[in-house]
């Protein structure tokens, strides 16, 4: 399993460096994505179209972000994979992170807001958030930071906080109402 991780990580890696300007788009998609998707949800709760379904796969969708990236924290805990560059399978190509490998902040965040979108019914903009997330996560095994499993990883994080979400915070409860009804 490992060496076809290493292999697909390695080939994707491997454009990096053969265009300058493939490199820079990578770079700024990599540094810019996740918080352009969270700039994006967060403007919509200001939006002149306030209707409370709306309202609420945005707090679904923050509240998927932030378990997901708790649960990346305590799988970190157990789970201390060297980056790819560490292991020679990839060339980086930005500055190296002092934390581990799976899974992926990057792929766990963007994936956690495509995911709540599309589960709880927003497929428009869940499908242009999931374009995003691929796209972003892309951008890290080009880069040489990530392996594809620790994208995969982050997606099945996202995931997984999605289904939490969408079981325990239920449109139109009590508890909906007040965080839908702030500003």
């Amino acid at each position: 399993m490992y060496e076809k991780d290493a292999a697909i990580t390695g080939w994707i890696n491997g454009w990096a460096g053969l265009s300058p300007a493939a490199d820079n788009l990578m770079i700024w998609i990599s540094t810019i994505g996740v918080p352009l998707m969270v700039l994006a949800v967060a403007v919509q709760w200001w939006l002149p179209r306030r209707d409370l379904p709306t309202r609420h796969v945005l707090v679904a969708s923050g509240l998927t972000f932030l378990i997901g990236l708790g649960i990346n924290q305590l799988v970190l805990l157990f789970i201390q994979r060297a980056r790819p560059y560490e292991a020679h399978v990839s060339r980086l190509i930005i500055e190296p992170t002092a934390d581990f490998s799976f899974p992926s902040d990057h792929a766990t965040a963007s994936f956690a807001i495509a995911a709540a979108f599309l589960l709880l019914g927003q497929r428009g903009r869940g499908a242009a958030f999931l374009a995003a997330a691929i796209i972003i996560s892309f951008s890290r095994v080009y880069l040489g930071t990530h392996y594809v499993s620790d994208i995969i990883g982050g997606a099945a994080t996202a995931v997984m906080a999605a289904l939490l979400v969408r079981a325990a915070y239920r449109e139109n409860t009590a508890l909906d109402r007040f965080v839908t009804g702030i500003l």
